[in-house]
């Protein structure tokens, strides 16, 4: 019983901090300056033209009003329209996000098996020269800005093995016939592959990090003492004992970071111009679409929420012990 009344307070703190999320998302954007019509430019945008559309988007009313037809909007799931392009914002979000996931999943991927295998090595060689590369590599991925090692994949990698450092699709192909799925295929992965690899060497860093320390402490115990007593190999030993009891804040900082990698992903692909969610918000705020940048953070806060909750009934699987 104390096990589900854990799992039902997490549940019902993340609904809480969801509608915080939803109403702190109306009230910062209606506290900016101006809005999303006073920035439009366009041969027909009188004043009366504005006036007009601020009419049709309730702008005019009361900001309870307004946040009254907010939320019954997003009961809906309608996320209103993009100002500039008068499309509905849900069908705006689509295609960005189908390119920025798997972008961020491979991303995401290197850095979880690269992160693991220099931090489990690390650990196992504390001392050695293998230990301390393992870390000085990790600490200078960690700290370096994420645009400044975009730009230098884009300089001495892209120009070097003929990598694409732009856009998502080479623009002749299937011009001038038909494209196979192969030829699709390995020409969306040639785009994206700079861009994860940015991702996943900023986050190669925390990984190798976190995993080092949880190693160091598990190869300690007192079992794994024994186990070498016994001699058992090292591979074996590592792979029963130490990794198998490091996994927790392994599993636990997946389910965090992921979240906020989402977001992290901003600046990855304006480096790249990888026209993915990243791109969609710069281009949001450079021309004040206030609901489309309304849809876009909302999403990534939802994300953090999403996942912070995964962290914590993965805590509740995983570590019986933050019941009691």
């Amino acid at each position: 019983m104390r096990g589900a009344d854990y799992v039902v307070k997490r549940v019902a703190f993340a609904i809480l901090t969801v509608f915080i999320a939803i109403t702190l998302n109306f009230v910062l954007f209606r506290a900016l300056s101006g809005d999303a019509i006073s920035g439009l430019r366009c041969r027909q945008c009188s004043v009366a033209f504005k006036e007009a559309q601020r009419r049709n988007l309730g702008l005019d009313e009361s900001r309870w009003v307004q946040y009254r037809l907010y939320l019954a909007d997003l009961a809906h799931f309608d996320l209103g329209n993009s100002v500039p392009s008068e499309k509905p914002v849900r069908g705006e979000l689509v295609e960005p996000i189908k390119n920025s996931l798997p972008m961020i999943a491979l991303g995401t991927l290197f850095a979880i098996v690269f992160g693991t295998l220099v931090g489990v090595v690390a650990a196992w060689r504390r001392g050695t020269f293998a230990d301390k590369g393992g870390l000085y590599t990790a600490l200078g991925f960690y700290s370096m800005p994420t645009q400044w090692l975009g730009l230098m994949l884009i300089f001495f990698v892209a120009n070097a093995i003929g990598l694409p450092s732009s856009g998502i699709k080479t623009p002749t192909l299937g011009l001038f016939a038909d494209a196979s799925t192969w030829a699709l295929f390995s020409d969306r992965m040639k785009h994206m592959f700079l861009p994860a690899l940015t991702l996943g060497l900023v986050l190669y860093g925390d990984y190798a990090l976190i995993v080092r320390s949880a190693m160091l402490e598990t190869l300690g115990e007192d079992y794994v003492l024994t186990a070498r007593a016994k001699g058992l190999k090292n591979w074996a030993i590592v792979r029963s004992h130490g990794l198998r009891n490091a996994m927790l804040p392994i599993i636990t900082l997946v389910a965090l970071s992921l979240g906020f990698i989402i977001g992290g992903s901003i600046t990855v692909e304006y480096v790249f111009s990888y026209p993915g969610l990243g791109l969609l918000t710069v281009e949001a705020i450079d021309k004040r679409d206030f609901p489309l940048l309304q849809a876009i953070f909302l999403l990534l806060t939802l994300s953090v929420i999403f996942f912070n909750l995964l962290a914590d009934l993965l805590y509740f699987r995983f570590d019986p012990r933050v019941t009691t």
